[in-house]
């Protein structure tokens, strides 16, 4: 990363940050998919933007939060909380048993993005990560109480996109910008109408879990085959949820190049079906919650590269008190919040000793 970055980052940390040009916006895995589709094609949403601005679902972030947040930092950087929602009630039932329509997240990403918007980087957060999760409205005025040991996702769970914010927020001293959130089944006909994402697997993938069977070799998956490689964990690395981020990293570097390439300004009609799809399926923060917002947001966007993202796993161990969960290495968390805090790149040491980016379960997919 250039040392204009690396400089930029010195500036203080509390001042307010730069406000965006006021043009607008618009993968998961399954959300910041939704988002790159979206936002790098959304140049040419004007065109329909009554038939898609019915289709946004928003919540407001700011309104539910108030003024107990961090301080948004004037360096011209921007972040986001990204959510995979995989609520088994209705359409995602076969999926797993129903669960009410309760809403769980199994993926939570902050991207990052560097000012002037060129270079980002995503740091996953594995949904087994246990710490402190703040009190947390709960709806028909009733509030969660604060817990000094929760689940990272139990947040979503309780208070939906405002307690995970919240807790993303608790956790890393970083203001959230916006808030994006794809559930299963917008995340499957995303991928169908962009044509698939092309990538290849070096080994043989079979989960029962996800119901995912690929041999080794070049593949083209289409939206129900790209949900099964971004939900399969028990048939790569050790089994747990740090190999899928590694998967869905992966992924999610094959789906950006694919957006990419594609040239969808060259069909209107294929511009119109990934833009329906995509807006149907997200659910933003309020300040994102029109087309207008949607596509200005895209156009800052398309600088940024597969090359130019830095993919990390926030730097974890295994929780001493249950090996089926993991907790964040403090210091190690401590140097990639710092960094994000002053627009700086995450330092490689800051990984070293994570269990997270040990895996090599991202190295089956390229």
């Amino acid at each position: 990363m250039s040392e204009d970055i690396r400089g930029r980052g010195r500036r203080a940390a509390t001042r307010r940050r730069r406000k965006p040009p006021q043009r607008r916006r618009a993968l998961t895995i399954a959300a910041w998919t939704a988002a790159g589709v979206v936002l790098l094609g959304g140049g040419g949403l004007g065109w329909f933007y009554f038939k898609l601005n019915g289709n946004l679902k928003t919540v407001d972030i700011d309104q539910a939060l108030g003024k107990d947040r961090p301080p948004n930092v004037d360096n011209g950087s921007m972040d986001i909380l990204v959510l995979g929602s995989d609520s088994r009630g209705g359409a995602n039932g076969e999926y797993g048993q129903d669960d009410g329509g309760s809403a769980r997240s199994d993926t939570a990403m902050i991207i990052h993005l560097y000012e002037g918007h060129k270079q980002a980087s995503v740091i996953s957060i594995p949904r087994d990560t246990m710490g402190p999760r703040p009190a947390c409205p709960t709806g028909q005025g009733k509030t969660s109480a604060a817990r000094q040991r929760a689940q990272f996702n139990e947040a979503f769970t309780i208070g939906g996109a405002a307690c995970a914010v919240k807790t993303v927020e608790q956790m890393s001293g970083i203001r959230m910008d916006h808030y994006i959130e794809v559930d299963f089944t917008g995340f499957k006909k995303i991928i169908d109408n962009l044509g698939g994402v092309p990538l290849t697997t070096t080994k043989p993938i079979k989960d029962p879990g996800s119901h995912l069977d690929l041999p080794a070799g070049p593949h083209t998956l289409n939206g129900e085959q790209s949900l099964g490689l971004v939900r399969t964990r028990k048939s790569v690395g050790d089994g747990g949820d740090l190999g899928r981020i590694q998967l869905q990293q992966a992924f999610i570097k094959a789906l950006i190049k694919q957006v990419k390439g594609i040239g969808v300004f060259e069909s209107p009609k294929k511009l119109y079906s990934l833009a329906d799809s995509a807006t149907k399926a997200i659910t933003t923060d309020k300040a994102l919650g029109d087309v207008k917002s949607l596509a200005g947001f895209a156009q800052g966007l398309q600088g940024i590269s597969a090359e130019n993202m830095h993919m990390i796993t926030l730097p974890v161990t295994q929780d001493p008190l249950d090996r089926d969960r993991v907790v964040p290495l403090t210091k190690e968390s401590k140097m990639v919040w710092d960094a994000l805090l002053a627009d700086h790149p995450i330092p490689a040491e800051a990984t070293e000793k994570s269990s997270g980016d040990k895996s090599d379960a991202g190295a089956i997919v390229r």
